[in-house]
Order: structure tokens, then C-alpha cells, then sequence
């Protein structure tokens, strides 16, 4: 049995505990001893966070190899063309090489918490919405494959990581699920615990 807890990191925080420069970190957010992230949401990007304290649980989540699906919605700067989506469906070439096909959708402006500082509409008149789900984790990828097809990202938001949803949660809140490992599985074929169906839910520290 293990305890993971999900967070809607918001903008302009770091995906760690501490920082030299003074920026806001996990710290200020939850304060569970001994837990760390799966995996890394940038600083300038939004939502769904993993921690656990558990390091095996960790690596079967974060790990390239089990390859676990992340869902972002993105506004990006213009109109979306066919052709751009058509893009990064088929995948895209970038400085560090050829990226696994995404799937990709426009979508209607999501309904989402304000950000602070907005996306300001006079110095972006026109954007647009997109559901991406990647199976990478690339540095900053979803705002290099977005730019790569003349669609800069503007806002970024994880909404999903596998089986996990940022459903529920507002900015800064996070919930805790108890999970249980599986009876089997196959050899080889790495696989995540059973969730709980009764999460503990908390919020940022004042």
C-alpha cells in the first residue's frame, strides 16, 4: 500500500521544496515529510503534480521507459491550421531529435481558475485551445513542439498523468489516494497499483 497525493501546482511555483532564489516551492503548497515529485512541471506551466513517498511507485510513474500518457491543454498564440495539428499527430523533428507522435485537438476555451498574471488579450488578440497528450517528458517539449509549428504556448495546464485527473482540484490543492499494489502482472510489463476509492483532500498552506 502506498500513499500518493495529487496537486494543481500553480503558475510561478517551483516542482521542488527549497530554492536559493526565494521563488515559491512545494513548500508553501504541502507538507507531508518525505515526499517528492514524479517527474517535473516547469515552472512558468500549471496543474497536475504527483508525490509520493514511495520510490519504487515514483519510478514506475516517471520513468521514460513505461512510457505513461501526460494530457495538457495549451493556448497558443493564432489560429490553429490542419496542417500544424496534422504535424504533430504524425511527430516532429526538434534540436534533440525526432519527437513520438502526440494527440492533438482543438478545444473550446477550457473553464479554468484566472492566472496571475493573465494572459493579456491586446497583446494576443487571437489564440486558440489544444488538448496534447504526449508520451515524453522532454524538457519544456509541449512549448518546443507548439513553437516548431508556429504556434507559440501561451498558457500550459496538465490536466492528466495516466490514470490521474486534476478534476476537483483548484490551484495550490491537493488530495491524497491510498493505493494497493496489483496481484500480478505480466513479466516484464511494469504496472501501477489499484487506487482507493476515498481520497483525503487538502489545501495550500496559508
Amino acid at each position: 500500500m502506498s500513499d500518493l497525493y495529487l496537486l494543481h501546482k500553480p503558475y510561478r511555483v517551483l516542482s521542488q521544496f527549497s530554492d536559493r532564489e526565494g521563488r515559491a516551492t512545494l513548500a508553501e503548497l504541502i507538507d507531508i515529510p518525505g515526499i517528492y515529485p514524479a517527474g517535473r512541471l516547469d515552472y512558468d506551466s500549471e496543474g497536475l503534480l504527483l508525490l509520493s513517498a514511495d520510490g519504487s511507485l515514483i519510478h514506475r510513474i516517471a520513468h521514460p521507459r513505461h512510457k505513461q500518457p501526460k494530457t495538457y491543454w495549451v493556448q497558443v498564440e493564432g489560429r490553429c491550421e490542419e496542417a500544424a495539428l496534422q504535424a504533430l499527430r504524425s511527430g516532429i523533428t526538434l534540436k534533440d531529435g525526432p519527437t513520438r507522435p502526440a494527440k492533438v485537438r482543438v478545444i473550446a476555451p477550457p473553464r479554468l481558475a484566472d492566472r496571475n498574471p493573465p494572459v493579456e488579450p491586446r497583446r494576443h488578440p487571437v489564440t486558440s485551445w489544444l488538448e496534447l497528450t504526449i508520451t515524453e517528458g522532454r524538457n519544456r517539449q509541449v512549448r518546443r513542439m507548439t513553437a516548431h509549428v508556429g504556434l507559440p504556448t501561451l498558457r500550459l495546464i496538465r490536466v492528466a498523468i495516466g490514470p490521474w485527473r486534476l478534476e476537483g482540484l483548484a490551484p495550490g490543492e491537493w488530495r491524497r489516494e491510498v493505493l494497493h499494489a496489483p496481484q500480478s502482472s505480466r513479466p516484464n510489463q511494469p504496472s501501477l497499483p489499484n487506487k482507493s476509492s476515498r481520497p483525503t483532500k487538502g489545501k495550500r498552506r496559508p
